[in-house]
């Protein structure tokens, strides 16, 4: 029997959450971010991709990651997941809104480190105004991304195909094949070595 690949994320641990510029670690290092709509099952795929349970907080409250957090992988001191503010419907106030608005603004603008993004979009619900904006600032940095379309379970595999072919296929014509694209369920585990690939060449693991 082949040998089981170890997960170079299992170790992954909480580091610190930043409200401000300020706050970030030192710009030297590598860091994947991930972001997405409130419910688009954001936290679950961090856990999935971690094999760990509680790595990220998974919440039924919308909105519920309200700063940068990141999630360090031992040992290397200078390589983060980073879990961006989710979107959508989060009832929070306006003024809170637009501070993560302009701190997303110039973390994406200015941050060195950051060596991809993975857009996490429920297949039900895919290419949202917030997803395409996400994928705009990575676009616009020549910084590769990756469309997640999580609770692939939750479609029959005909459906979820079919949703696979469109995404790629507006991607393709959006942002010219500059965005991969799969299928993903943190329930049932599908796609998961796929997202781990993908995360562990831009982070150079």
């Amino acid at each position: 029997m082949p040998m089981a690949v170890p997960n170079p994320f299992a170790r992954a641990q909480y580091s610190l959450a930043a409200h401000t510029l300020r706050q970030l670690p030192a710009d030297g290092g590598f860091e994947v971010a991930f972001a997405g709509r409130s419910n688009a099952g954001k936290s679950s795929a961090l856990n999935a991709l971690c094999q760990q349970n509680a790595l990220a907080r998974v919440s039924k409250t919308p909105g519920r990651t309200q700063q940068l957090v990141f999630f360090g992988i031992p040992p290397h001191p200078d390589k983060y997941l980073v879990d961006l503010p989710g979107y959508g419907y989060a009832k929070v106030p306006q003024d809170l809104q637009a501070h993560w608005q302009a701190f997303i603004d110039a973390y994406f603008a200015s941050r060195f480190a950051l060596r991809g993004l993975v857009v996490v979009m429920d297949v039900r619900h895919p290419l949202k105004d917030y997803d395409r904006q996400m994928l705009g600032y990575a676009m616009r940095r020549g910084l590769p991304a990756h469309a997640l379309l999580t609770k692939a379970d939750k479609l029959g595999r005909g459906a979820a195909g079919n949703t696979l072919q469109a995404v790629r296929a507006e991607l393709a014509r959006a942002f010219a094949d500059s965005v991969s694209v799969q299928l993903f369920s943190a329930e049932s585990r599908q796609g998961v070595d796929e997202l781990r690939a993908t995360v562990a060449g831009w982070l150079e693991l």
